[in-house]
């Protein structure tokens, strides 16, 4: 096997068999938390999976106790969006009122999981332990999943104001009735009903993740490429033609709204009431400084 990091070592490159790449992310001490550096590195990875004409089939995992934490609230270590190349066509992520927040959002969220989604290999998503919030948006853009006996799913972004996940799949990977308690509630999914709802595809000992995914992988890459290529692409059009891209976007401008909303009524885009007790000190402090520093910035002009 072969493996490989790339830039600060976020994400790793496998190549664990004869045309499989695995992309593993690498913050265990994080819970594999999704910033604006793992994101492009989860993008250059997929990329270079999809681009080698040896590879058939790219398993999506993550180190540590944990598959992702989701995004990573603590902030991006002091970069921007300027120290990472512009993947889409949405820009000017630094306009004013809900403009910026909408193109970056676009462009790091909602595009960059419909571009992982459309990649023309079959992925499949190994999960173990937590796949929360975020996290279920890198799992779901996967063709399968396969999920250690442990694993759990969470949507819990009601809690802080928000109507779901930018990437919102919830009705098509839990039903309607399901996707609804989902996320009104905000409780855990088991790994054992997350299969019983068909979002996951089989349910495996912790232990026995890993080799059984990429058996699974392995078995899918015997099969010719240009036909992996365009059952997959087949499958995606039965789903998109049923109206999931419209309502994507849909749901995504009311997710844009809510951060508006939230904006005006709590000074940050979303409700802090609802975030956990170890990050929402840290959240308002950096939500009064940014303030502090636009006000700063208008005084200036």
């Amino acid at each position: 096997m072969t493996q490989e990091n790339f830039a600060t070592g976020q994400v790793r490159y496998e190549t664990p068999a004869p045309h499989v790449a695995r992309i593993v992310m690498a913050r265990p001490e994080a819970h594999n938390a999704q910033g604006l550096q793992m994101t492009y590195e989860l993008n250059a990875a997929f990329d270079r999976a999809a681009q080698d004409e040896e590879i058939k089939v790219i398993i999506l995992a993550g180190d540590g106790r944990n598959f992702s934490a989701g995004h990573d609230l603590s902030g991006d270590g002091g970069k921007t969006w300027r120290d990472f190349p512009v993947v889409g066509t949405w820009t000017d992520f630094d306009a004013k009122g809900a403009e910026g927040r909408y193109g970056r959002e676009m462009e790091i969220y909602l595009e960059m999981c419909e571009r992982w989604r459309n990649l023309p290999k079959p992925t499949i998503a190994e999960v173990q332990g937590k796949c929360i919030a975020g996290g279920l948006m890198l799992a779901w853009v996967c063709d399968l999943i396969m999920a250690s006996e442990d694993a759990t799913f969470k949507d819990p972004v009601i809690d802080f104001g928000m109507p779901g996940v930018e990437f919102f799949m919830h009705p098509w990977e839990l039903g309607i009735r399901k996707g609804k308690e989902f996320l009104f509630t905000a409780d855990e999914l088991t790994a054992a009903e997350a299969r019983a709802c068909g979002m996951v595809n089989h349910v495996v000992p912790r232990d026995r993740l890993s080799a059984e995914t990429l058996a699974l992988a392995e078995k899918i890459a015997k099969k010719p490429l240009f036909a992996l290529k365009t059952t997959k692409a087949a499958v995606n059009h039965v789903q998109d033609v049923q109206g999931r891209r419209n309502a994507q976007m849909h749901v995504f401008s009311l997710h844009q709204m809510m951060h508006t909303h939230n904006q005006l009524v709590w000074g940050m885009p979303m409700d802090p009431n609802g975030l956990p007790a170890t990050v929402r000190d840290k959240v308002i402090a950096r939500a009064a400084r940014a303030r502090e520093a636009e006000a700063k910035k208008s005084a200036a002009e």
